[in-house]
């Protein structure tokens, strides 16, 4: 069984784009393999992203049980609608589907720290979920800084990092030096598995042994 908290060192760093490549890598491999937009904020488009990575098996409301309209904060967002999201209701909503599949990877909404209610942001709802965390980032300069503030955050509320995917799709332009030594340097000073991801890859035999591969 393989269950993932997918959070993103910012907004656009390519999580739906990660999300849906490792739920079809886990179904080519022959798993009962979802994903899960359990929020979002603005279109439906990452929802139904995963819905079609998923084998469209899960409806898009069980996929993505809360959509906010507007294209902000979850906590600025539901405010708008005179909303507050019920986290324990959401929680129990998204395990029970986790409870019917043997894969599931589930996507959060912007970044790390982004707030979904009052004192509530992203950490706190991956902490409640129980779920080991992948952190999606840019590939190129910056992205030292910025994944390591979140992976000693991930680590600070307790949660198992399972590693860190970088995405050189959300950056896109010449090969830095930047681009040619992040991978390394933040597997030597984090001490967990880096994978670069290849945006034209969607083969078999592509992923990982941390991500699910065999």
């Amino acid at each position: 069984m393989k269950r993932l908290f997918i959070t993103g060192t910012d907004t656009d760093v390519g999580k739906t784009w990660f999300t849906c490549w490792l739920v079809r890598q886990w179904r080519a491999r022959g798993h009962d393999a979802v994903g899960l937009k359990p929020i979002a904020a603005g279109g439906r488009e990452d929802a139904e992203l995963l819905q079609a990575a998923s084998g469209r098996t899960l409806t898009l409301d069980l996929i993505n049980p809360v959509h906010l309209r507007e294209p902000a904060a979850p906590l600025v967002a539901a405010r708008k609608e005179n909303r507050v999201i019920d986290f324990v209701a959401l929680n129990a909503a998204v395990l029970r589907v986790a409870a019917h599949h043997s894969h599931i990877a589930v996507e959060g909404v912007g970044g790390w720290r982004v707030p979904l209610g009052p004192h509530y942001d992203v950490r706190h709802w991956a902490r409640d979920l129980g779920l080991p965390v992948v952190v999606v980032a840019r590939a190129g300069l910056g992205t030292l800084n910025h994944t390591l503030l979140t992976c000693d955050s991930i680590r600070s509320i307790g949660l198992p990092c399972a590693g860190v995917v970088l995405n050189p799709g959300a950056e896109p332009g010449p090969l830095t030096l930047a681009r040619r030594t992040n991978a390394a340097v933040l597997q030597d000073l984090l001490g967990f598995p880096v994978f670069e991801i290849d945006r034209a890859a969607e083969t078999a035999g592509e992923i990982p042994a941390w991500l699910g591969g065999e």
